[in-house]
């Protein structure tokens, strides 16, 4: 007889666990309420006589407990139990307290690379990861089914953020309504911030808001300059004032306040950007930032929002300091500018703009950038208008939402959390027979339905107390206290996300074609995604709740999920050969691809992940050819609608070697100057899930960036 345990593993049948087990409880009761050596063989005896081929653990101890009370062992039937349960409790916790201690010892290599933007080494991280650890064995013990939770440790999906699952009140990521708190006024820690009246201070407060609002979610959140724009005016004023005062003529008012006004905008943005990058949040890191440059959000403030643009390019372009003194590319915040009619032409009245996000992209990675003419043929809202706005975070975009004046919305709206299925395992498992595909396929969509559904009920029991800054102060809402967030959560207000990986290797398997191909593996890739869409919709229309596809980072997940299908699967040559799957839709990264072809193919698949997605093209320095760089982004407009490029840009400590770290044959990082391998002392940033890490990561992601390779040929930028 086989024996499955919780795990889902299949283990011989051994009497003598059955023996012990009671004996144990023997132990704890007095003589008269013992079980006999005779008793206990019966008990045995009888388990054997089912004649069951396989059994659950579960159903065995229960035929225990049943059988002694039968025999009138009540107490010992009672001692049992709390023995069954003191059992579970230690099961379940002994890696728990493995955990804590591997990472106290920072020895534990899933939190010390669980996030490229966290040293797990800092006190105020390892803080955070003491919570997580806590909040993730609360979550697997009490708040999730059996199910649920074995799916996810078999990789077959994963449930996201659990460490941060067992407070009912954090929720993803969002877009911070900084106009409201800015022009309305706010509260911090029962502090009130009235309305600034000039660029500086507004500059100020909103690093102070952002890390308030960051350290009470733990996703990504996003602002835009549009909402700082109106400040730069009030100063200008100001000092315009000022001059007059001193009875200069007109023109030399506004001579000497537009050199002012230079200064202040100069200083106010050389201050977000140290605010940024050396504040640390509740989760032991620098706030998670987008932060969005979208000229068409405005025509009253178009110049002053011009002006911070101009600014905030010119200095990332320049970059921050390290420890030795050194220019390098910071990680925050992550810069994201619209192409629109108004920068994208030669003659467009800001293409200067737009020649120096070139330049930045080409030096620091970013800005990324959206396409306001494809977003808005993408995101059309009920009164039948394309909508422009920004991802929250990385790459999660809300669905369009009119409000109760008829009115677009984004600002002030979030996402609840994420889900993702594992594509590869549902075409593995169904070995490669469509019917039996597709049956599973529903079977899992279900499971991750369930564990959505948990994700909504447990955020939906919280009230506006738990978060003031986002519920009561204007960063989400402005609910009186102790009112519920619950309709938040529902007509479409948040997002709640379907994530899906490996996308590729689920075609390839099923079809024995990549999805690049044109043919039966591109139209059974777009057969999943639609399929994934169509399930969204049906559960949209009966909950009330936006369900939406997102193509999941896996920062961390995608050495997981490549582990898990090792497991179950064995290696499967092209399938499971790797450290890691590719994440949601993309091209693998070691297809040979160019990347004007990537970008047009990735679009159409773009387009079914409504609920947040980003696509790249991988790069060699292009610092002194911005002429590809423009073309590129000329493409990005006319084609997809999120994009972004990867450029290096790295330093050695050792010998100030500034360029691109390598990766050798044992997925060790090394100057290719003087060969150098101590982290650190080597300053790498590569885009690891739509943000820039800088911490190193897994051995999977390790290998998935090794494995990139360049879709503009070195050649061609030569030439």
């Amino acid at each position: 007889m086989k024996i499955i345990k919780r795990d889902g593993h299949m283990v011989d049948y051994s009497p003598e666990k059955i023996e012990n087990a009671i004996m144990k409880a023997n132990l704890e009761v007095e003589e008269d309420d013992q079980a006999s050596g005779t008793q206990i063989k019966n008990i045995i005896k009888y388990i054997e006589g089912l004649g069951k081929k396989r059994m659950l653990v579960e159903d065995i101890q229960d035929i225990i407990e049943r059988k002694l009370m039968s025999i009138g062992k009540y107490e010992l039937a009672k001692r049992y139990i709390t023995y069954r349960y003191t059992r579970e409790l230690v099961r379940k916790s002994n890696t728990t307290d493995l955990a804590i201690k591997e990472l106290i010892d920072g020895e534990n290599e899933y939190w010390n690379t669980e996030n490229s933007n966290k040293n797990a080494k800092v006190v105020t991280t390892q803080r955070d990861y003491l919570a997580g650890i806590t909040s993730t064995d609360i979550t697997r013990r009490f708040l999730l089914p059996e199910d649920i939770v074995r799916a996810h440790d078999e990789g077959i999906i994963h449930f996201h953020d659990a460490d941060y699952f067992a407070q009912n009140a954090l929720h993803n990521c969002d877009l911070i309504n900084l106009e409201d708190m800015l022009q309305n006024g706010t509260n911090i820690n029962g502090v009130m911030i009235e309305k600034p009246h000039r660029f500086l201070t507004a500059m100020t407060i909103a690093t102070q808001l952002i890390t308030a609002v960051n350290s009470s979610q733990y996703g990504g959140c996003t602002i835009t300059l549009t909402h700082l724009a109106p400040f730069v005016r009030c100063s200008y004023e100001r000092y315009l004032e000022k001059y007059k005062k001193r009875n200069f003529d007109k023109a030399t008012c506004e001579k000497y306040a537009k050199e002012d006004l230079a200064r202040e905008i100069k200083d106010g943005v050389q201050t977000f950007q140290y605010q940024i990058n050396s504040m640390t949040t509740t989760n032991g890191q620098a706030p998670f930032l987008s932060v969005c440059m979208y000229l068409g959000e405005t025509e009253e403030y178009k110049e002053e929002l011009a002006m911070i643009i101009e600014e905030i390019l010119r200095q990332r372009i320049e970059g921050m300091k390290n420890e030795k003194g050194v220019y390098i590319t910071p990680a925050f915040p992550k810069l994201l500018y619209v192409l629109e009619e108004d920068n994208i032409h030669e003659d467009s009245k800001y293409f200067y703009l737009t020649k120096l996000a070139a330049e930045c992209t080409a030096k620091r990675m970013v800005p990324d950038y959206i396409s306001e003419k494809v977003m808005k043929s993408l995101k059309i809202d009920k009164n039948g208008n394309g909508n422009c706005y920004p991802c929250m975070g990385c790459r999660s975009f809300l669905t369009p939402y009119v409000d109760e004046k008829g009115k677009p919305k984004y600002y002030g709206r979030f996402n609840q959390g994420v889900v993702t299925i594992n594509l590869v395992d549902i075409a593995l498992t169904s070995d490669k027979n469509k019917e039996t595909f597709w049956e599973i396929f529903d079977e899992r969509l279900e499971l991750c339905h369930r564990a959505l559904q948990i994700r909504h009920k447990r955020l939906s029991k919280a009230t506006s107390d738990v978060a003031p800054i986002l519920w009561q102060h204007g960063a989400l809402a402005r609910l009186k206290k102790e009112e519920s967030i619950h309709d938040l959560l529902h007509h479409g207000y948040s997002t709640i996300s379907l994530g899906y990986a490996g996308l590729y290797e689920c075609v390839k398997f099923m079809t024995g074609h990549s999805h690049t191909d044109n043919g039966s593996g591109k139209e059974f890739g777009l057969e999943v995604m639609r399929h994934l869409n169509d399930a969204c919709k049906k559960w949209k229309e009966v909950e009330d709740i936006d369900y939406s596809v997102y193509g999941t980072p896996i920062e961390s997940t995608t050495y997981k999920f490549a582990k898990a299908l090792r497991e179950r699967f064995g290696v499967i040559k092209g399938i499971t050969d790797r450290d890691y799957i590719t994440n949601s839709y993309h091209v693998p990264v070691f297809e040979e691809i160019d990347a004007f072809t990537k970008l047009k193919l990735e679009s159409e698949f773009q387009n079914l992940s409504p609920g947040g997605a980003i696509s790249y093209i991988e790069t060699p320095n292009l610092t002194n050819n911005l002429e590809a760089v423009m073309e590129v982004i000329k493409f990005i407009y006319d084609n997809i609608m999120y994009a972004e490029l990867n450029t290096k840009s790295d330093y050695c400590h050792e010998c100030g070697y500034t360029g691109e770290i390598l990766i050798d044959e044992n997925l060790e990082w090394y100057c290719p100057e003087c060969g150098n391998k101590d982290h650190n002392k080597l300053n790498v940033a590569r885009r690891t899930c739509g943000y820039i890490g800088a911490n190193f990561w897994n051995k999977g992601r390790t290998q998935e960036i090794k494995d990139r390779v360049i879709h503009i040929d070195n050649k061609d930028v030569e030439e």
